[in-house]
């Protein structure tokens, strides 16, 4: 039966992707040497560690709509859920290395993009728990189906930088706001009404 290990690697951009997509190195090592794997359905849960890395002051005050005020943040500072991912793992023996793509978004309704947004610098710690079903070929060469227990994990540290690069390569000098419908009724009429050509000059005006 194989006995699995998960490391990761590295990541970077997926730089012609319909949506944006960072992409993980995922090493597998079968300790079991010479037992032929067919192919792996590998899901991973991607966890934000947020405790595990230190905020400056500015990084504090651009976080407070996640945590609270800095004094609260012994209480309010914890791990958060970012995303779920899959990827099918091809046939190998012994170890091999895969590439798990993870959608991101740009949308500030979800925490994740707050989070992300808020860092100035340095890494962002994340924990990666992977579940999914083995098919491998026993010494009796039959087909044999596991599981990939819970308790497989890796961690890593993202580059800041190589998010905030991913979003700025798919959304150059731009932002996405999602407002309530009655809102945008009213900026909308708002704009028709002042003949105000673009959504930013809008905004500015309201801003003054």
């Amino acid at each position: 039966m194989p006995d699995l290990e998960f490391r990761i690697e590295g990541a970077h951009a997926v730089a012609y992707a319909v949506s944006p997509q960072l992409a993980f190195r995922i090493q597998i090592q079968n300790s079991v040497a010479r037992e032929q794997i067919q192919s792996i359905i590998l899901q991973a849960q991607v966890q934000i560690e947020t405790t595990r890395r230190l905020y400056g002051e500015t990084e504090q005050g651009r976080l407070k709509d996640l945590f609270g005020e800095p004094e609260r943040w012994g209480q309010t500072l914890r791990t958060m859920l970012w995303t779920h991912a899959t990827v099918n793992v091809r046939p190998f023996v012994g170890r091999t290395v895969v590439e798990m793509p993870l959608p991101c978004t740009f949308d500030f309704n979800v925490a994740a993009t707050k989070y992300f947004d808020g860092l100035m610098d340095g890494d962002i710690p994340l924990c990666l728990l992977f579940s999914g079903t083995v098919f491998y070929e026993a010494e009796d060469g039959a087909l044999h189906i596991a599981q990939i227990p819970w308790r497989n994990e890796a961690r890593f540290r993202l580059p800041v930088e190589l998010w905030k690069r991913l979003m700025d390569h798919y959304y150059p000098n731009s932002a996405w706001l999602n407002l309530r419908r009655d809102v945008f009724d009213r900026l909308h009429q708002f704009k028709r009404q002042r003949g105000i050509a673009t959504w930013e000059q809008a905004v500015e005006e309201l801003l003054q």
